[in-house]
C-alpha cells in the first residue's frame, strides 16, 4: 500500500519525540551540523556584501555565469540572491541605480517582482502587471533561458492556457534544451494541482529525462512528479499498480543521478533531499538512510517545507525515523552495502 502524507506526517511527529542522538554510527552528521539552504562558497560572499549595500560581487558572480552560459548554476544563484533581496533588498536598488539595463540587475528584478506577486492572494492581477519586466529580462541577453522559466512561472499563474505556454516553452527549450528550471516550471503548470493530471506530468517528466544526458539534474524530473502524486492524498491513497511503479522507476532513476556525484556535494542536495522524501513515503527504509548519509549536512526547504511547520525540523525528524528504522532492522550491519532495491517495485 503506498505511504499517503497522511501516514508520513505521523511518522515525522512520531520521529519528533523519539530523535536519537547523534547520527556518527549511521554515517550522518549530527544534528547541530546540518544547514539549511546553505550558500555554496562562492555565493556566501556575495551574500555578505549584498547585507552590507555593496552590490558588486553578486553583479560578478551571475555575469560570470552569463558569460559562461552557466544557465544551471546563473538559474541557482539568481533565486538565491532574489531569496535574500526578498527581505532586504537596498543593494538591488542600488544596482539598478548604477546600471538600469543591465540584464543580470533585470533577470533579479524580475525574479524579485515574481516572487513578491505569487505571496499575494492577488497573485494573478499582479502577476499580469509584471508581464514587462519579464520581457525587459528577456530581451536584455536573447541568448539566457532563466527569463522564460520566469515566463513559465508567470503563465501558470496568469491562468494562461495551453498554446501560451507551449509557445513559452518553446522559446525556454531553444535557449537550453534540457534547462532544468524551465523544466521545473513546466512540470508545475502540467501537474494535477494547477492544469493537467498526474498523468500528464509523469509523461512529461519520464520524455525529458529519457532524453537528457545521465548527470542531467532533468533525471530528477520523474521524482518531482513522484512527489506531486504522493502530495496528493486522494490520488496517493487510490494510487494504481501502475502509479506505483512509476513512482519507485522515478526514485530509481534519481538515486542513479545522486549516484553520480560525492557524498556530501550540494549541488545535488534538493534532489537528493527529494529523494529521500519519496523514499521515505514508500517506506524504502534502507535507500533512504542512504540518501540522508549523502546528504549530509545539506537539508533544502523543498520539500521538507511542505509537511513541516519548520523544514529544518522536518528534514531532521524523518532523518530520525529513517535511523530508528534502520537500527531495528539490521541496517548497521548491510551499510557498506549497494541499497536492496533494483527494479520496479509495487508497495
Amino acid at each position: 500500500m503506498v505511504c499517503t502524507m497522511i501516514s508520513l506526517r505521523a511518522l515525522l511527529s512520531s520521529a519528533r519525540t523519539l530523535r536519537p542522538g547523534p547520527g556518527h554510527a549511521a554515517g550522518l552528521p549530527s544534528d547541530d551540523a546540518v544547514l539549511l539552504d546553505a550558500p555554496d562558497e562562492q555565493l556566501s560572499p556575495a551574500l555578505v556584501a549584498a547585507a552590507l549595500g555593496d552590490f558588486g560581487p553578486a553583479a560578478k558572480l551571475l555575469a560570470t555565469t552569463r558569460d559562461a552560459a552557466d544557465w544551471e548554476t546563473r538559474d541557482r544563484r539568481l533565486s538565491r540572491l532574489t531569496a535574500f533581496a526578498q527581505g532586504r533588498d537596498g543593494w538591488l536598488t542600488g544596482w539598478l541605480a548604477a546600471s538600469p539595463r543591465d540584464p543580470d540587475a533585470l533577470l533579479v528584478k524580475a525574479e524579485l517582482a515574481v516572487r513578491r506577486a505569487w505571496a499575494s492572494p492577488a497573485h494573478a492581477e499582479l502577476l499580469r502587471e509584471i508581464g514587462p519586466l519579464i520581457t525587459a529580462a528577456a530581451e536584455a541577453d536573447p541568448r539566457d533561458p532563466v527569463p522564460w522559466r520566469l515566463a513559465l512561472d508567470h503563465a501558470r499563474g496568469t491562468h494562461a492556457p495551453h498554446t501560451v505556454f507551449e509557445s513559452l516553452w518553446e522559446q525556454a527549450v531553444r535557449r537550453s534544451p534540457h534547462h532544468y528550471g524551465s523544466h521545473v516550471a513546466a512540470l508545475r503548470y502540467l501537474s494535477a494541482a494547477w492544469y493537467g493530471s498526474h498523468r500528464e506530468c509523469f509523461d512529461f517528466a519520464e520524455r525529458a529525462a529519457e532524453d537528457a544526458a545521465a548527470d542531467s539534474l532533468v533525471q530528477a524530473l520523474p521524482v518531482r512528479a513522484a512527489f506531486a502524486l504522493l502530495r496528493d492524498e486522494r490520488a496517493a491513497a487510490r494510487a494504481t499498480s501502475v502509479q506505483r511503479d512509476r513512482i519507485d522507476a522515478a526514485a530509481d532513476l534519481a538515486i542513479g543521478l545522486s549516484a553520480a556525484f560525492p557524498a556530501g556535494d550540494p549541488w545535488p542536495a534538493e534532489v537528493r533531499n527529494l529523494l529521500a522524501y519519496v523514499l521515505v513515503a514508500r517506506g524504502r527504509t534502507t535507500e533512504a538512510l542512504e540518501q540522508f548519509r549523502l546528504i549530509g549536512p545539506y537539508a533544502t526547504s523543498f520539500p521538507w517545507a511542505s509537511v513541516a511547520g519548520e523544514a529544518l525540523g522536518g528534514f531532521l525528524d524523518a532523518r530520525a525515523d529513517v535511523r530508528l528504522r534502520a537500527a531495528s532492522s539490521g541496517y548497521a550491519r548491510y551499510s557498506r552495502r549497494r541499497p536492496e532495491h533494483s527494479g520496479r517495485r509495487g508497495h
